[in-house]
């Protein structure tokens, strides 16, 4: 039987042990506006922390900051693919990454700065009680987004309530990317079966993670859209939303997770 989530706030609970090993993984496509900045915010918040940032192949020469910022700190990691390949599978190549290497704790975390670096010490306070520490936007229904549209705000919503009722997961921000996982997570998910690639691909973790009994708790973070570059957002990746979390509750009823 799945663990019920308990919701988190921040700071109630006890730190995380001081020999654990952190890997905050960074997808990035263009973003040499943010990247040396945001390698410096996250490696300033804990001395246990690292940084992978897997970059498909950016044009702007985002893999290349990267590699000089490499040669001055053993802290920072990068895995560079050829091409533009989608999130979900950024974020699994960097889960397989980390497995390799054998981290402790590993992190999700955009590059443009909507997932503030200040809240990284709440994440590595609330793994000491669970097993998924989700960054929350809707947590228990209040919303804590700054700078979206109505529009984009009403569809975020939206799809949280209708993946909520789908999927019947026990949390509030169902496609919530600011997160941290212990290691045993991402070695009991197989991650060969993991077929979203776009915002649906943090719906399915956060499923995977709870059907396998892992104890999910959400932490509130103040989300705050992006300053400098693109927005990722596509129709093709809410119509892949629409139809994922349909999927996964086939395959949770015919056992094929």
């Amino acid at each position: 039987m799945a663990i019920p989530v308990r919701q988190a706030s921040s700071g109630d609970s006890e730190g995380a042990p001081g020999n654990e090993r952190a890997l905050v993984i960074v997808p990035t496509y263009n973003e040499r506006e943010n990247i040396a900045r945001l390698i410096d915010a996250v490696l300033s918040k804990d001395p246990r922390l690292e940084i992978l940032v897997v970059d498909d192949g950016s044009p702007d020469g985002t893999g290349d900051i990267v590699e000089g910022i490499i040669a001055e700190s053993s802290r920072v990691h990068i895995l560079r693919r050829p091409r533009k390949m989608g999130l979900g599978t950024a974020y699994v190549a960097g889960f397989q990454w980390a497995l390799e290497r054998a981290y402790d704790l590993v992190f999700e975390m955009d590059a443009d700065f909507s997932h503030d670096p200040a809240h990284l010490p709440d994440f590595l306070h609330a793994i000491e009680r669970a097993d998924l520490v989700i960054g929350s936007r809707y947590r228990q229904g209040k919303v804590t987004i700054v700078n979206w549209p109505i529009s984009r705000l009403l569809l975020s919503y939206t799809a949280n309530v209708y993946a909520r009722f789908v999927t019947r997961l026990p949390i509030w921000d169902t496609t919530a990317g600011f997160k941290c996982f212990r290691i045993a997570v991402l070695e009991a998910v197989d991650l060969n079966k993991v077929v979203s690639n776009g915002y649906a691909f943090q719906i399915e973790m956060h499923f995977r993670a709870w059907k396998k009994g892992f104890r999910l708790v959400e932490i509130p973070i103040v989300f705050v859209d992006r300053t400098e570059g693109q927005s990722k957002m596509s129709k093709a990746i809410v119509r892949e939303a629409f139809w994922v979390v349909w999927r996964l509750r086939w395959w949770a009823m015919t056992n094929r997770l």
